[in-house]
């Protein structure tokens, strides 16, 4: 705590001229100054009669060096409080991470007939954000309204800020939309939400418009549109982004690292690494870039390779790293290679400091290798766990074929007030679809959209197909793909196909696929399936007339990765 007069710091100047001019000068500290017989009553007598900018910078100071108390006690004994000493208080609390007391001290503020300003409500926005408090933050937006404040750029950037950070992405939009006069700062904030809540389409269609209304995009935005490209796995827009940057001199540390991830994403190794050895200095964030590229795209070898070579160079790996090396791990299906990594993060404290990310990668890693009970006693120690927590244990019993383990876990979660995600009701459906439990399946799929408002996506039709096809039930499968209001993808097709092999309904797995092929004439992967379907059946000749037309439309199956088992159990 500061001491002395002359140990203000620079911050809070202005108290400290006062100080100086003042006959006060002979007090030795702060706390003398202000209560020189240490109780609160000479406190708050000094507080009422000192001039108004002192008692502010005075509780500016104590906010600013986290002396919380002391800031509200110089506060109390402001007698006559204007709308700035409210805002002094209510930023005082944010800044010190307290935006409950933030908002309560608001509605005491209109409780008192004053009305706030443009800072006050900034203030306030920043506080919702920092609580993801999306309830709170459309109130203060609805009070800025009504307030009849104009909207600064800097206050509509905060309010798309939090909007964007509690996952309201329409109505970031719509106070985008509103704004006549859209900067930099806002383009790039749009883009960057758009990004983060996975709408990648969106966030590239935003960004040509910006460059329509010409508009220069920063590092931020580029960092953020390659980001976005890497999610969809739009190459070619990824490459000309990479030219613009490039052209344009908008180049830097997170640039770099977006392109690393973004050509990874798109299966572009070479490319990543190329990126990745001509950065002079590599962080943690750029080697953790690189890393979970190659372990999302399935380049399993080279992520654990990548690995040994930063320990081997001294970087201290972080929670993200090992996350990335357990989804790695999960995709190995190796429980040694795994084991080895889960003593290892707790070697280096990983799972205590970021438990809910990585003590949810390490559970799904030992679900999908098939270690349930693994996977439960790593689920029961994650003290706060969230959605991607629970959906990750409800498919790990899934997986092994538990539904009642899988429905019991939802229900639970249901009661403890956990709102489920589309990766939840994936696990569900998959859980029912393995186990024929289809009643149950329908209902689950029904009440996804009718009483959580989600739209179901190609995997949860894919669920739906595969269920009723490994039932018999293909005329619904089939009805269900036709009707769907998105286009199937392989996995689907596959689903169904690989039910009418087993249902011996090679009638339907006909119409299927002249569909399939006229749709993806030149996806191998599509091929393949109707080999398998005909190959099924005994229809030998038939599978290789398909096998040459591959040859001569030049596909080919993608090769699969190998592994590196025995040298990474020699890390730790």
């Amino acid at each position: 705590m500061l001491r002395s007069i002359s140990h203000l710091p620079q911050c809070v100047s202005p108290i400290r001229r006062f100080l100086l001019q003042q006959k006060c000068v002979p007090y030795t500290t702060i706390h003398e100054l202000i209560s020189p017989e240490d109780n609160d009553e000479s406190s708050l007598h000094y507080a009422a009669s000192s001039p108004c900018f002192l008692l502010l910078s005075l509780l500016d100071m104590y906010a600013k060096c986290g002396e919380i108390k002391s800031a509200y006690k110089v506060f109390d004994g402001i007698t006559l409080r204007n709308v700035v000493c409210w805002t002094s208080m209510i930023a005082g609390y944010v800044k010190n991470d307290l935006q409950e007391e933030a908002l309560v001290l608001f509605n005491r503020m209109r409780e008192n007939t004053v009305f706030g300003n443009e800072y006050t409500y900034g203030t306030l926005v920043m506080a919702c954000t920092k609580l993801s408090a999306l309830h709170q933050g459309k109130w203060c937006h609805g009070c800025l309204i009504k307030s009849g404040i104009e909207l600064s750029s800097c206050l509509v950037t905060s309010l798309l800020d939090m909007y964007v950070k509690c996952g309201d992405i329409s109505n970031a939009r719509r106070v985008f939309n509103e704004h006549s006069q859209v900067d930099l700062v806002m383009w790039t904030a749009m883009i960057v939400g758009y990004t983060h809540n996975g709408s990648a389409d969106e966030a590239l269609s935003l960004f040509h418009k910006m460059k329509g209304v010409g508009m220069k995009p920063n590092c931020v935005t580029i960092a953020s549109v390659l980001s976005g490209c890497g999610l969809i796995g739009n190459l070619e827009l990824g490459r000309l982004v990479h030219g613009l940057s490039i052209k344009v001199g908008l180049w830097d540390t997170n640039v770099a690292n977006a392109l690393v991830h973004m050509y990874a994403k798109c299966y572009r190794n070479k490319d990543a690494r190329y990126v990745f050895e001509m950065e002079p200095e590599k962080d943690i964030v750029a080697w953790n870039s690189i890393i979970s590229g190659f372990s999302q795209n399935g380049s399993i070898h080279e992520a654990l390779f990548l690995f040994h070579r930063m320990n081997s160079e001294s970087v201290m790996p972080n929670g993200v790293t090992v996350a990335s090396l357990f989804s790695a791990c999960a995709s190995l299906g190796s429980l040694a290679v795994g084991s080895s990594l889960h003593a290892y993060s707790v070697k280096l404290g990983f799972l205590a400091s970021s438990s809910v990310h990585v003590g949810t990668a390490l559970l799904d890693f030992y679900a999908k290798c098939g270690d349930a009970e693994s996977a439960r006693l790593v689920f029961d120690t994650i003290e706060e766990k969230n959605t991607i927590t629970w959906s990750a244990m409800i498919g790990g019993y899934g997986k092994q074929g538990d539904t009642k383990g899988s429905l019991e876990l939802f229900e639970e979660m249901l009661k403890k007030q956990q709102k489920p995600n589309e990766s939840t009701f994936t696990s569900i459906l998959s859980a029912c679809s393995h186990t024929g439990m289809v009643n149950e399946g329908k209902k689950y799929f029904s009440s996804m959209y009718k009483d959580y408002n989600f739209t179901p996506s190609t995997k949860h039709y894919t669920c739906m197909v595969d269920m009723l096809a490994r039932a018999g039930e293909l005329e619904q499968a089939l009805d269900i793909i036709e009707k769907m209001p998105i286009q199937p993808d392989v996995r689907c097709y596959g689903a169904f196909l690989h039910g009418c092999g087993m249902h011996s309904r090679f009638d339907l797995g006909e119409i299927v696929i002249k569909k399939m092929l006229d749709l993806h004439p030149d996806d191998a992967s599509y091929y393949v399936l109707v080999c398998n379907l005909y190959a099924s059946d005994g229809r030998w000749s038939q599978a290789k007339e398909v096998r040459n037309l591959m040859k001569q439309r030049g596909l080919s199956k993608i090769a699969g990765h190998s592994t590196m088992e025995s040298e990474f159990l020699a890390v730790g």
